[in-house]
């Protein structure tokens, strides 16, 4: 955070830059709710649990590549570094995400909590989900860094397809059915079902879905961690 110019501000600024634009483009199209709750709210809440697993999931997945001088270090193994990153980068989403709804709150837009439960589920799922990703990508990155590129990749396109910007429950059939394999709308969807029991979620939307997608990856990394944990140390 303090290893280049303004990188703690930038920190705040890339989602708080993206929210407000797309706030901006549905105001002047004056869609003043979405899905049944306010649009500001609506675009805040998916964009900042869609930013919540792409910080974990890219940035653990560079853990290992950024901290190679703590391997001198025996007690400290590949693995350990993936999972602090993670867990750092989720306090950061946490605080930036309080600041950003604080702020929203006292511009006016509408705060609505019907299910806290639900909202947390859904930011814990998005959390293992990135873990995992980052752990298995994090091997992917030192062994063959061609391939972790093109998984990276990936990332790019989840921005569209996990219902950030549109609603997944007015998208028609058959279209709906693919983009809820991926396991990052369910989420999203999640936690604006948390908000208010008055949101007009896709039916399809299951947690159960997104945690077992989570732990597959999870222990998926854990035994390619394991299983490289030498070369990932002597690269």
């Amino acid at each position: 955070m303090f290893g280049k110019r303004a990188a703690l501000v930038w920190l705040v600024l890339e989602p708080a830059a993206h929210i407000a634009f797309m706030v901006f483009v549905m105001s002047v199209l004056r869609l003043r709710h979405i899905g049944g709750i306010d649009t500001a709210l609506w675009l805040m809440t998916g964009m900042l649990a869609f930013f919540l697993f792409r910080r974990v999931a890219s940035q653990g997945a560079a853990a290992i590549d950024a901290n190679m001088a703590l391997f001198t270090y025996r007690q400290v193994k590949p693995v350990d570094t993936v999972i602090v990153r993670c867990v750092l980068e989720a306090l950061l989403m946490a605080i930036i995400a309080a600041a950003m709804l604080g702020i929203a709150a006292l511009l006016g837009v509408p705060m609505q909590l019907a299910s806290p439960l639900i909202v947390i589920g859904a930011v814990a799922g998005l959390w293992l989900l990135g873990l995992g990703y980052a752990l298995c990508v994090s091997v992917a990155n030192q062994l063959a860094p061609e391939v972790g590129n093109i998984i990276g990749l990936l990332l790019v396109p989840l921005y569209l397809l996990s219902g950030v910007i549109f609603p997944i429950a007015a998208i028609p059939y058959p279209w709906r059915e693919w983009i809820l394999y991926n396991p990052v709308a369910h989420g999203v969807e999640a936690v604006r079902v948390g908000l208010s029991d008055y949101y007009h979620a896709a039916r399809e939307t299951d947690l159960a879905y997104l945690y077992g997608f989570a732990l597959v990856l999870i222990f998926l990394g854990l035994a390619l961690q394991v299983r490289h944990r030498r070369r990932l140390v002597a690269q």
